[in-house]
C-alpha cells in the first residue's frame, strides 16, 4: 500500500481554465508527495471553447463541452473551491473569495480565462464565460419565435463562427431569422489572409449574415440595439464577442500587466515568483501570442512541470510557443475554413478534422483510468475476497453502520437508571427533564466525502444540529471532535482555523455556540460535534396519528449522487458535477425555520438521514404503532438521482438499508423505490401533522425557502409502510 505522506504545502490553481484542466490531469497519474492541490472556480463545469460554436449550431449537445471539474478534481485527489477569486493579498499570501473568506497558497497559478462582456450592456449576453451563454441560448431556442432577430456585437473569429452557428440553428429550426454582426473596426479580420476573408465574407452572405462594419453601439435593452448614428435595430437577443477583456481584479494584484493582461516570462512565471499564469488572462513578454486556447493546451505540461520544480526546487524550463497555428474555424453547418501560413482551405472534411480534434481534447476528461482496489491474498481467510468486492465505502451518512448491525448492538445496552432521563424508544435525541422543560443532547460525525474541509464543517454541522431540530428543540452548544488527515504542522494550523471558522459561523447562525472539543489526527478527515438543545415539548417519534399527512422537507438523492461523484461515475446525458454542486446545496440549506414552522404542530418528528426515508418513517411507525402510505410521485427528488439509480450508482450503505426494511415494505418495482433507502446526509425533516394543517405549512416552508411536499399518510395498523406510484 502508498504510504499516507502528511502534506505540508498548498498549490492553489485559481481558475479551471485549459491549462490547469490538463495540470490537474496529469497531476493525477503522478502527484506530488507533500503537496495539496487546490483548484478555485465558480462553476462546477468549465466549456472548452473549440465546440462552442458546434454548441450552437446543434451540432454538440451542451454537456459534450463541459470539462466537469468536481470528477477532474477527485480523479488528481485536489481540493475544489467553487468560487469566484476577487484579488490576492501577495504579502499574507492569501486569495481573497467572494463568497468565503481568504483562502492560504504557497503557490499559485492562476488561468481566468477572459470576459467578453459590455460594461453598460446588461441586457447583452456575453459571449465569455462560455457556460451562461450556451444556457442562455437553449432557453432563447425554446421560445422558438417564428422571425427571431440576433444581433452579434464583435466580428473577430468568434463572432464570425457564432453569427454562422447561431443562422444555421435557427433554419434548421424553421425559423426566419435576421441575423447582424457589427464591428466598429472598419477592417474585416485583418489578422486573416485575404482569401481567408474572401471566402468568410461569402459563407456570411449565403448565412444571410447582415455585417456592419465601422459601426458603433451606443445603447441597448432586451428588446434593441442602438447605433452611434441614432439607428435602433430590434434585437430579440443580443451577444457580445466584442474581443478580449481582462478581469478587472487581476489589474489590482500589483503583478506586472498590460493593459490588465498579467505579463509572464518564458517559463510562465509572473513578477512575483510564487505566482505563475497561462491561457487568455496572461501575455508572455518575449513571445505574446493570440488569445487563442491551442497556446493554453500546448503550455500545460511546461506549467505542470514549472509548478513541480517550484516546489521541489529545481530548474524551470522556457515555454516556447510555435509563431503560427493552424485556425480551424466552424462555418455553421458542419464544414469549417483552414487557415496557416496565409493558405486557406474550406470543406467537410476539415470539420471532420476539427471535430476529431475537439473530441481528442474532450476525451482526456471522459472515462478516467481505474485506480487499483485492493485484492485479497491467496492464503486469506475465507470471505475476504467478498468483502473487498463490495463497493468502496462511501463518506457522509453512508458511511454508517447498517441499521440491523446498530439494532442488534443495542438491544443489551440497559435502560436509563435516572429519572430525569426522558428518552422514548429511538428517538433522535437523549431528553432530560430540566425545571424549565427538556434538554435535548446529541451526538454525530461524518467521514468527509469531499476534500474541502470548510463545506464539511458546515455539512457536519448541520447534521449534527438535525436531530436537536427534529426534537422540536433549538440548539444551545457544541462540542467538536476533528480528526485531521496525515497534514503538515502549517496545513494542519490552515486545515483546523477553516473547520472551527465555519462550524462557529454555521452554530452561530442557528443560535449556539461552540464550548470546546478534542481533535486528532488520523488516516482521513473525520468531523463531528456532540450539541445540546432546550425544548419545551420536546417532539419524539411516538405520537403519529391515524389521518396525519407526511411532510418531507428537502428531496432525496444525496447518498446516491455522493456515492457516484466519488465513483467518478459517467451517465449520458449527465454532468455530474453540476449534479453534485445542486446537492451539496440542498445539504447545505439549515433546517432550523423548518423546524420552527412545522414543531408547533407536529405529533412525530425525525430527520432523514443514513437510514433513508423508508427507514426513518419506520422508526417512526414503530414508536407510534400506526402503519403509512407513500406516494412516489410526490416526493422530491434531487437533479439526477433517478437517472444515476436507474444507471446502478448507489451508496454503500444502501443494501444494509434495504434488508431492514424490505420485509416491512410495499413498494414498486422502479428506481424512485430504491431511492427511499437511500442514506442521506444533513437530509430533511420528516414530520406527521394534522392533515388540515398540512397545506398551510407547506406554503409557509416555500416561504422559508424550503423544498417541501406532502409526501404520504398515516393510517391505522400494524407498522408497515405502502408504496403507490
Amino acid at each position: 500500500m502508498t504510504p499516507a505522506y502528511p502534506q505540508i504545502k498548498d498549490l492553489v490553481l485559481i481558475g479551471g481554465g485549459h491549462s490547469h484542466a490538463l495540470v490537474l490531469r496529469m497531476w493525477a497519474m503522478s502527484p506530488l508527495p507533500g503537496t495539496r492541490l487546490t483548484l478555485i472556480n465558480p462553476d462546477p463545469a468549465a466549456p472548452y471553447t473549440g465546440m462552442l460554436p458546434g454548441v450552437i449550431a446543434g451540432h454538440y449537445r451542451r454537456e459534450e463541452l463541459m470539462i466537469d471539474l468536481v470528477r477532474l478534481t477527485r480523479f488528481a485527489g485536489a481540493r475544489l473551491i467553487l468560487d469566484r477569486a476577487t484579488g490576492i493579498d501577495r504579502d499574507a499570501r492569501l486569495v481573497h473569495l467572494a463568497g468565503r473568506p481568504p483562502l492560504p497558497y504557497d503557490l499559485a497559478a492562476i488561468d481566468i480565462g477572459i470576459t467578453s462582456d459590455l460594461p453598460g450592456a446588461p441586457a447583452t449576453i456575453a459571449a465569455k464565460p462560455l457556460g451562461p451563454y450556451a444556457a442562455a441560448w437553449e432557453t432563447f431556442l425554446t421560445g422558438r419565435l417564428p422571425n427571431p432577430r440576433i444581433t452579434i456585437l464583435g466580428a473577430g473569429l468568434g463572432g464570425v463562427e457564432l453569427a454562422l452557428a447561431s443562422s444555421h440553428r435557427l433554419q434548421a429550426l424553421g425559423a426566419d431569422a435576421q441575423v447582424t454582426l457589427i464591428d466598429r473596426a472598419d477592417q474585416f479580420l485583418p489578422a486573416l489572409s485575404r482569401n481567408a476573408r474572401t471566402s468568410l465574407g461569402r459563407y456570411l452572405a449565403q448565412a444571410g449574415v447582415t455585417l456592419r462594419l465601422g459601426t458603433a453601439v451606443t445603447a441597448t435593452d432586451a428588446t434593441s440595439v442602438t447605433l452611434a448614428s441614432g439607428e435602433t435595430l430590434p434585437s430579440d437577443f443580443t451577444l457580445t464577442a466584442t474581443g478580449a477583456r481582462p478581469h478587472p481584479w487581476l489589474a489590482n494584484t500589483g503583478l506586472d500587466h498590460q493593459d490588465g493582461f498579467l505579463l509572464t516570462d518564458v517559463t510562465l512565471r509572473t513578477s512575483d515568483p510564487l505566482i505563475f499564469a497561462s491561457g487568455d488572462c496572461a501575455t508572455m513578454t518575449d513571445a505574446p501570442r493570440p488569445k487563442a486556447g491551442v497556446f493554453a493546451v500546448r503550455a500545460a505540461p511546461v506549467l505542470l512541470h514549472n509548478l513541480r520544480a517550484a516546489l521541489t526546487g529545481k530548474p524551470l524550463k522556457p515555454f516556447r510557443p510555435q509563431s503560427d497555428y493552424l485556425k480551424l474555424i466552424a462555418l455553421g453547418a458542419q464544414t469549417a475554413l483552414a487557415e496557416k501560413w496565409g493558405l486557406t482551405a474550406t470543406g467537410p472534411r476539415l470539420w471532420r478534422l476539427k471535430d476529431r480534434i475537439d473530441r481528442r481534447f474532450m476525451d482526456r476528461f471522459g472515462a478516467y483510468p481505474q485506480m487499483p482496489r485492493p485484492k485479497a491474498p491467496t492464503d486469506a481467510t475465507k470471505g475476504l475476497a467478498a468483502h473487498l468486492n463490495q463497493r468502496p465505502l462511501c463518506g457522509g451518512c453512508g458511511a454508517k453502520l447498517g441499521p440491523d448491525v446498530l439494532s442488534q448492538a443495542l438491544v443489551t445496552l440497559p435502560a436509563p437508571a435516572r429519572l430525569e432521563v426522558r428518552s422514548g424508544p429511538g428517538d433522535d435525541a437523549a431528553i432530560l427533564a430540566t425545571p424549565n422543560g427538556a434538554q435535548v443532547l446529541t451526538t454525530d460525525h461524518l467521514r468527509a466525502f469531499s476534500h474541502d474541509p470548510r463545506l464539511m464543517a458546515r455539512i457536519a454541522a448541520l447534521h449534527a444540529m438535525g436531530d436537536v431540530w427534529a426534537m422540536g428543540a433549538e440548539p444551545q452548544v457544541a462540542l467538536a471532535q476533528i480528526t485531521l488527515p496525515p497534514l503538515g504542522p502549517d496545513l494542519q494550523t490552515r486545515m483546523l482555523a477553516e473547520i472551527m471558522d465555519q462550524a462557529a459561523q454555521t452554530f452561530r447562525d442557528a443560535g449556539a455556540d461552540i464550548v470546546g472539543g478534542h481533535s486528532t489526527e488520523g488516516a482521513e478527515l473525520t468531523i463531528g460535534f456532540t450539541v445540546t438543545g432546550t425544548a419545551t415539548r420536546p417532539i419524539g417519534k411516538g405520537g403519529a396519528q391515524a389521518g396525519d399527512a407526511l411532510i418531507l422537507t428537502k428531496p432525496l438523492g444525496s447518498g446516491t449522487i455522493l456515492a457516484a461523484e466519488m465513483a467518478m461515475a459517467q451517465v449520458p446525458g449527465l454532468l455530474m458535477g453540476e449534479i453534485w454542486t445542486a446537492c451539496i446545496g440542498q445539504m447545505t440549506r439549515a433546517q432550523g425555520s423548518a423546524a420552527t414552522i412545522l414543531a408547533p404542530h407536529a405529533h412525530a418528528m425525525t430527520d432523514v438521514t443514513g437510514f433513508g426515508l423508508a427507514g426513518h418513517l419506520l422508526e417512526i411507525l414503530d414508536a407510534s404503532q400506526v402503519a403509512a402510505t407513500i406516494r412516489l410521485g410526490d416526493i422530491p427528488l434531487m437533479p439526477g438521482a433517478v437517472e444515476l439509480a436507474q444507471a446502478g450508482q448507489g451508496s454503500s450503505l444502501h443494501p444494509a438499508n434495504l434488508a431492514a426494511v424490505s420485509w416491512r415494505m410495499s413498494a414498486p418495482a422502479d428506481p424512485r423505490s430504491d431511492l427511499l433507502s437511500d442514506p442521506q446526509t444533513a437530509g430533511g425533516l420528516l414530520a406527521a401533522v394534522p392533515a388540515d394543517r398540512a397545506k398551510d405549512l407547506i406554503s409557509a416552508l416555500g416561504a422559508a425557502g424550503h423544498d417541501a411536499a406532502i409526501v404520504g399518510t398515516i393510517t391505522a395498523g400494524i407498522p408497515h409502510l405502502t408504496v403507490v406510484a
